[in-house]
C-alpha cells in the first residue's frame, strides 16, 4: 500500500514530510550527530508504508475533519471543539503508531506530547481548524520515525560486539 494518501491527507491539513523530517533530527540528533534531514524523511515515509499507520491517520484526520464541520454526535462534538484536556482517545489512537518501534517510541511520543515542537505545536495551537488527533498524529509518526532510526544506530552494534568481546576474555 502507498503512502502517498497519507501524505496528501497531511498535506491538505497543512502538514509535509519535511516538517515530521524536522522533529525526527531534533530528536535523533544527540545520538547521531551525522544524521541528516534526508534520512529522516526516508524513515517517516518507511512509517508510513505502514497500512495500519495508514489506517490510523485516516481515522484521526477524519474525526477532525467531521468536528470542523459540526458533523459530530453530541457530546463528542462538543468535546472535540473544545479540545477536551481528559479526552485521551486521541493520544490513545496515536499510540498504535508509536507502538511499530517499541518502547523508545513511546517515550519519544511522551516526550512529543509535552514538548509540543515545532507542526505539533502549530497544529496543537491553530484556532481556526480542529486538529485534536492531528497534533497527535504526527507526533506519534515523528516518534515511530526516530525510533526506527535509534533502532538503527550503528554505535549501538559497536557496543554490543565490544560487550561480546569482553565476555569472551
Amino acid at each position: 500500500m502507498s503512502n502517498q494518501l497519507a501524505l496528501q491527507m497531511l498535506a491538505k491539513r497543512g502538514v509535509t514530510l519535511n516538517d515530521i523530517a524536522e522533529i525526527v533530527l531534533t530528536l535523533q540528533m544527540p545520538y547521531n550527530n551525522t544524521l541528516t534531514k534526508e534520512e529522516c524523511a526516508e524513515s517517516v515515509l518507511a512509517v508510513l508504508n505502514k497500512r495500519e499507520v495508514q489506517f490510523t491517520l485516516y481515522t484521526g484526520i477524519a474525526l477532525d475533519e467531521l468536528a470542523e464541520r459540526k458533523l459530530l454526535p453530541h457530546p463528542l462534538q462538543a468535546i472535540m471543539e473544545h479540545d477536551e484536556p481528559l479526552f485521551g482517545v486521541d493520544e490513545t489512537l496515536a499510540l498504535g503508531i508509536v507502538h511499530v518501534y517499541g518502547m523508545i517510541g513511546l517515550t519519544s511520543f511522551g516526550y512529543l506530547d509535552k514538548k509540543k515542537m515545532g507542526i505539533i505545536r502549530e497544529l496543537n495551537n491553530h484556532d481556526t481548524s480542529i486538529h485534536v488527533f492531528l497534533d497527535d498524529l504526527v507526533a506519534g509518526v515523528a516518534a515511530a520515525a526516530s525510533a526506527r532510526i535509534a533502532h538503527q544506530n550503528k554505535n549501538v552494534m559497536e557496543y554490543l560486539s565490544k560487550q561480546s568481546e569482553a565476555a569472551d576474555i
